[in-house]
C-alpha cells in the first residue's frame, strides 16, 4: 500500500499487565521515514507497548495495523515483509556460526522449503559489513561478546529487509562508537529507504539527534507524543523521569544532565 497510508497505526490502543495499564486510549501513527522515539522510566511499559506495537502481544483495547492491515490479516509471513523486530532479550537455541544466524534474517523472502540463494548470502555479507561484523562470519555466536552479539542481531535484522523497524532498546551493550553507527544505519533507512523506525531509548539526547517525533510513557496510562523538539523539553523528561534535569547546547546538539 502506499500513499497516506502509515506504515504503523495505533487507535485507542490501551498497554498493560497484570491489571496495571502502561498506557490508555493512545492514537500514533507512523509515516514511511519517520523515525520516532520511546522514552520513559524503568518499568513505564516500553517494551511491553513495543510487543504489542509488533503483534506480539495483546493489547488491553484497541487495535494496531501496519500499512493498513491488521497483524491477523496479513498472517505472520507477510507480517515479517513489513515489520522487523527487535526484542530487548534474546536466546540462542543453538549453536551456529554468525553468517548462519544473520541468514536468518531472509527466511521471510523464501517460498515454503526454500533455501538461501547466492543473492540472499550477498544481502546478509553487506549486513554484516554495515555493523563491523564483516571478519566474523565463521565465529561461533557463542563466543561472541554482548556487544557483538547486538550487532549481530542488528545484520540479521537490516537483512530481513523491513520497511518498518520496531526496535527495544537497539543500542544495549555497544559501545559510544557503535551506539552513533548503529543509530546512524537506521537513520540512513529512514532517509535512503522510506522505512519508519520505532525505539526505545534511555538517552534524550540521542531521541532528539536522530528522531523526528518522541513518545513519552508515563507508566501510568499517561502518554504524550508529537515532534521531538516540542517534546524533548526540560520540563517535560523532569517529569517523565521524576528528577530534575538540565540542557546543555553546544554546536547545534543539546544533552540532558541530572542538576
Amino acid at each position: 500500500m502506499s500513499g497516506d497510508i502509515p506504515l504503523l497505526e495505533a487507535r485507542k490502543l490501551s498497554v498493560g499487565i497484570g491489571g496495571k495499564t502502561f498506557c490508555r486510549d493512545l492514537d500514533l501513527t507512523l509515516q514511511p521515514g519517520e523515525r520516532l522515539a520511546i522514552l520513559g522510566r524503568n518499568g513505564a511499559g516500553k517494551s511491553t507497548l513495543l510487543s504489542v506495537l509488533a503483534g506480539l502481544r495483546a493489547p488491553q483495547s484497541g487495535e494496531v495495523r501496519i500499512d493498513g492491515s491488521s497483524y491477523t490479516q496479513l498472517g505472520a509471513r507477510q507480517s515479517a515483509l513489513i515489520r522487523g523486530w527487535l526484542p530487548q532479550v534474546r536466546g540462542d537455541a543453538f549453536a551456529s556460526t554468525v553468517l548462519e544466524t544473520a541468514l536468518v534474517g531472509r527466511h521471510p523472502h523464501l517460498e515454503r522449503w526454500g533455501w538461501e540463494s547466492d543473492k540472499d548470502a550477498k544481502i546478509v555479507r553487506a549486513a554484516l559489513a554495515a555493523v563491523d561484523l564483516a571478519a566474523f562470519e565463521q565465529r561461533d555466536i557463542q563466543t561472541l561478546s554482548g556487544g557483538e552479539r547486538q550487532r549481530l542481531a542488528i545484520a540479521t535484522l537490516l537483512a530481513q529487509a523491513p520497511r518498518l523497524f520496531l526496535l527495544d532498546e537497539p543500542i544495549a551493550h555497544l559501545d559510544l562508537k557503535h551506539q552513533i553507527a548503529m543509530l546512524e544505519l537506521f537513520a540512513t533507512a529512514a532517509r535512503d529507504c522510506r522505512a519508519a523506525v520505532a525505539m526505545v531509548l534511555h538517552e534524550p539526547a540521542l531521541a532528539w539527534r536522530f528522531c523526528d517525533r518522541a513518545l513519552l510513557i508515563h507508566g501510568d496510562g499517561r502518554s504524550e507524543t508529537g515532534p521531538t523538539r516540542e517534546m524533548l523539553t526540560v520540563d517535560r523528561l523532569s517529569a517523565l523521569y521524576q528528577y530534575p534535569l538540565q540542557a546543555l547546547e553546544s554546536e547545534g546538539r543539546i544533552s540532558f544532565i541530572p542538576r
